[in-house]
């Protein structure tokens, strides 16, 4: 790995969804101190920095996401005093903190918000959100066709007639990011946690923020294949040119600040060019690189994504940021272990189809693990990934909690299963996520297969998926051909991936049917399966010095 380049260029980065991490004062839910509890397993696990999901003071309607006071922390995570102290011992550890920033909207009950519906019609209150008033004789109807990526429409009637729009939940409205208080109140928010030592900020729905002035109606659905259920450019409410002057000034406000400070967002773009744009040198540093995300498991589609987004970053001195998992998508062990090659699009959350083949599921994961930490650039890794959860698809009804599951009348269960309080210890549940005497159950239950995954589990064991992550991000801090720089394709048949990164490495990846004979090497650094007579077999991965 590079030494020179600004730490965020090439860094694994550890996202820690709080409530499902480590839950310290027994409640059944993560939190602060949980998360303080674990950074030694973090810092010997090999990553860089931590992502954490919103913190704040919330009503918790979606988990987080909808945040009533910016600058405190809710009492179910812990207080401002204790984020400070992560911050302190994160860095002791030489682990940086993310936290998670969410510009698009509020909740309905942060302060700004409940003005307005105090204030009424016509108020300067108003103008902080997307009020308007309703089409039809009497304004019945909503001012336009626009539907909440949660399910059903995205507009809300108050009874004073007025309408107010919320892209997600009802109780989760958006911000118009047009109005000049809104944009400084966010830039103070950002000095506020900047100036607490917090390195920098993943930021939400990153491509939301500006909508079209007049509100136009959906354009048709295109029929192709493509990144957003309504693709055009000129969406009225993704991917807005104007959004990346909000970002400029964002990043005026990092660099405020002493050491290298980062954002990373969550932009939904038709493509990596668009994407870039997010990430020109006077905007933002990072964006999550979705296509890899969403790709097949097809060497084909793999390298024209890895392809497309070196050459479309690389463009604007960007670099890649590859990830396999978050919190809003089906675990990929559980998309792998599905004998398909559906390709999925952006903001259409993938659920699972078919039967799953867990055990080939594993197998893909391992090998898309290997090729993930070895191509150029920083990725990610949801936690869990290491431990290799699938997702849990038999959650009972009773227990969801996801938004969409309500608001799709009971016909999308929602993310939850991705979400399930991961393993670290013992046979039974809380396995080690609660303390012993909790009073509390897990905030959703856990399957009795965590058992066998957790870290206390893999511990030791050469073949399990934890050493797996754990050797190969040791040698990604080792190997000075990893991390930021360039690649080269070797020559391969039909469902192989090979390539090289200087000096003297090699990454092999058979997605192929047939084993595949390793190219020319010294020695195999790591493996994802099994070799015989130095062939790779499918649906495997290897690492060679050369």
């Amino acid at each position: 790995m590079s030494n020179t380049a600004p730490w965020w260029r090439d860094a694994v980065i550890y996202q820690v969804y709080i409530r499902s991490f480590a839950d310290a004062n027994g409640d059944g839910v993560g939190d602060i101190a949980g998360i303080r509890s674990r950074l030694p397993y973090l810092k010997s696990l090999g990553v860089d920095a931590i992502w954490i999901n919103p913190w704040y003071k919330s009503p918790q309607a979606d988990h987080g996401y909808d945040v009533a006071d910016f600058r405190e922390i809710d009492p179910l995570f812990g207080s401002v005093a204790e984020a400070e102290a992560l911050i302190e011992e994160a860095h002791q550890h030489g682990l940086r903190v993310i936290p998670d920033i969410v510009p698009n909207h509020t909740s309905d009950e942060h302060a700004w918000f409940q003005a307005a519906l105090a204030a009424g019609p016509g108020s300067p209150e108003r103008d902080r959100y997307v009020f308007r008033d309703g089409r039809g004789e009497n304004g019945e109807e909503a001012p336009n066709d626009w539907v909440s990526c949660f399910g059903g429409p995205a507009w809300t009637r108050l009874p004073d007639g007025q309408w107010y729009l919320h892209l997600f939940d009802a109780k989760q409205p958006d911000l118009n990011w047009e109005h000049p208080e809104v944009r400084a109140e966010f830039e103070d928010i950002l000095r506020f946690w900047f100036s607490r030592g917090v390195d920098g900020f993943r930021i939400d729905v990153a491509h939301g923020l500006i909508k079209h002035p007049e509100l136009p109606d959906l354009p048709p659905r295109r029929d192709a294949a493509g990144p957003a259920s309504h693709e055009p450019v000129d969406h009225p409410h993704w991917d807005r040119d104007e959004v990346h002057e909000i970002y400029r000034a964002w990043r005026r406000v990092a660099d405020e600040f002493s050491g290298d400070r980062k954002f990373v967002a969550e932009a939904w773009a038709p493509d990596p060019e668009r994407l870039a744009r997010y990430v020109r040198r006077d905007g933002l540093h990072t964006a999550f690189n979705f296509d890899f995300l969403m790709a097949s498991w097809d060497a084909e589609d793999l390298r024209e994504v890895i392809d497309r987004s070196l050459g479309s970053l690389g463009a604007v001195g960007a670099p890649a940021t590859w990830v396999l998992s978050n919190h809003d998508v089906c675990r990929h062990p559980s998309r792998f272990g599905r004998r398909t090659t559906k390709k999925w699009v952006a903001n259409e959350v993938y659920r699972p189809e078919g039967p799953l083949d867990f055990e080939l599921g594993t197998r893909r994961a391992r090998a898309a693990a290997l090729l993930m930490l070895s191509l150029p650039g920083g990725a990610y890794v949801y936690q869990g990934e290491e431990l290799g959860l699938p997702e849990v698809e038999d959650l009972p009804d009773e227990v969801l909690q996801d938004p969409c599951w309500e608001r799709s009348g009971h016909t999308d269960r929602g993310r939850d299963g991705c979400r399930v309080p991961i393993p670290w210890s013992g046979e039974t549940a809380p396995y080690g996520f609660s303390p012993e005497g909790a009073t509390g159950e897990p905030w959703l239950p856990q399957p009795a297969l965590w058992k066998d995954h957790s870290v206390e589990a893999q511990t030791g064991d050469e073949n399990s998926m934890l050493e797996l992550y754990r050797r190969s991000l040791k040698l990604r801090r080792e190997l000075p051909a990893l991390g930021e720089g360039d690649l080269t394709w070797l020559d391969a048949p039909a469902g192989v991936l090979a390539f090289t990164r200087e000096p003297g490495f090699t990454c092999v990846v058979n997605l192929s049917s047939e084993p595949y004979e390793l190219p020319e090497h010294e020695s195999v650094l790591l493996a994802s399966g099994h070799l015989e007579d130095g062939r790779l077999a499918p649906d495997t991965a290897a690492w060679l010095a050369r």
